[in-house]
């Protein structure tokens, strides 16, 4: 990716094709938590984030992600991990052996509500990774019948290649109702503002829909975010605001690797418009735990110039976008998932600036909030097929992003009457409009 053009300007004309975006937005009422039309989240691996790897630390990074607009701060699981059949030295966060402690590796209940505390005073809200699909194989839990799933011998059941994990089983009412009050105590005791639920299609929706309701009984402004797609249409209903946009995330991957184009971008938007209800948020992404450590970073996959052209990207479409831990401070390598490996802080990577701009230019421009109240997008018709061009508009506001999906330079001429015509790269942070 050579040239990366990015374009915002404020109030100006539109192109006759464009429908009026206004009309179609104020019959909606908010469907989502008012502070999170407008957010940005970051994802927070705690173990690798710091030197320290615990929250006492990780309260130290707080001012710079302040800096950075960063509105949500999602929190990798944090609670203790089997021991029998763990992978590598130190685990994974997702074979959780009890859901009400915190993992000594990461200091103490004090600390974490301390955390917590400084983040809710800084104007931040925290939500947790939940686990509700399994829990380690020494968990308490596995001593009730019932509770997991087992095959014909009695042996518990894992799924995959997850050999640390035992698969809960959700006919058993007595471990719903223990998962349940697992999920109040964080929020009643601990004061987290909601949680990002791990591979939330594997469990029943069934048990989502009676859980969050239950929960926004006393938490109404809870968020809650699925790591799923194949069943976003169902999961976000009533019991998710927003889901992965996982397809999304792969199209952009083969896009900047010259294995699809920019038909294919909007072929999925067409399509996900057609599939997944309008009021649900899609998480935009370059980057998260999985991706970074099993499929390479950003730049491994995307190159340098595209992993800052496929960040402003997904500011610019509907949904919100998410930054992964080490993002804002350059870190360029694969992170070892089971085993202490800290971020790179390498500035010729470092996206902390960018990012800065994007989430200003985000907050500046409802046109750009997550639906319902941010604006549909609309395709700029161009002749050029290596420009992806689009525009958001909504109570005079107006949002245009311009962005060269090829190795080569491009000449464009927008369709736009009236309008300066002023181009520059994205990577340079001088993002136009605010």
């Amino acid at each position: 990716m050579k040239k990366t053009l990015l374009l915002a300007l404020a109030a100006i004309a539109l192109f006759s094709c464009a429908p009026k975006q206004e009309e179609a937005q104020e019959a909606q009422a908010p469907r989502h938590p008012e502070w999170a039309y407008d957010a940005t989240i970051y994802e927070l691996n705690t173990r690798q984030a710091t030197p320290e790897g615990t929250f006492a630390a990780a309260e130290n990074l707080l001012p710079m992600l302040k800096e950075n607009g960063i509105d949500i701060i999602w929190v990798m699981p944090c609670q203790p991990i089997g021991k029998i059949t763990r992978k590598g030295t130190l685990g994974s966060y997702y074979s959780i052996i009890d859901y009400c402690q915190i993992n000594p590796e990461f200091g103490t209940r004090a600390d974490f509500e301390h955390f917590l505390a400084k983040a809710h005073e800084m104007g931040f809200k925290v939500i947790l990774d939940w686990v509700a699909n399994h829990t380690a194989p020494d968990s308490e839990w596995t001593k009730n019948e019932g509770w997991h799933y087992r095959d014909s011998l009695g042996n518990l059941m894992v799924q995959y290649d997850w050999t640390d994990i035992s698969k809960l089983n959700y006919d058993n009412q007595d471990m719903r109702n223990e998962m349940l009050k697992a999920m109040h105590w964080w929020m009643d005791s601990i004061g987290i503002d909601g949680f990002r639920c791990d591979v939330a299609g594997e469990v029943p929706t069934d048990f989502w829909n009676w859980a969050m309701s239950d929960l926004r009984k006393t938490h109404p402004d809870m968020f809650t975010l699925a790591e799923d797609e194949d069943k976003a249409q169902e999961l976000t209903e009533s019991a998710f605001d927003m889901y992965y946009g996982w397809t999304l995330h792969h199209i952009m991957n083969d896009v900047a690797q010259g294995k699809a184009t920019v038909e294919d971008l909007w072929a999925y938007f067409a399509k996900a418009d057609s599939t997944i209800r309008p009021e649900a948020i899609r998480m935009n992404f370059i980057t998260n735990h999985d991706e970074n450590s099993w499929n390479g970073t950003a730049f491994e996959r995307m190159g340098n110039d595209g992993a800052r052209l496929f960040a402003a990207f997904c500011y610019v479409v509907p949904g919100m976008p998410m930054i992964y831990t080490g993002q804002l401070v350059g870190n360029h390598h694969r992170l070892q998932f089971f085993e202490k490996d800290l971020v790179d802080a390498d500035p010729e990577y470092a996206m902390g600036g960018l990012y800065e701009e994007l989430n200003a230019l985000r907050a500046a421009h409802p046109a750009l909030h997550s639906p319902e109240k941010g604006a549909p997008m609309v395709r700029i018709p161009l002749e050029n097929d290596k420009i992806f061009a689009c525009m958001r508009a909504l109570d005079g506001d107006t949002v245009i992003a311009v962005m060269n999906m090829s190795n080569e330079e491009q000449t464009v001429v927008l369709p736009i009457e009236n309008s300066p015509m002023i181009m520059l790269d994205a990577w340079e942070y001088d993002i136009i409009g605010r």
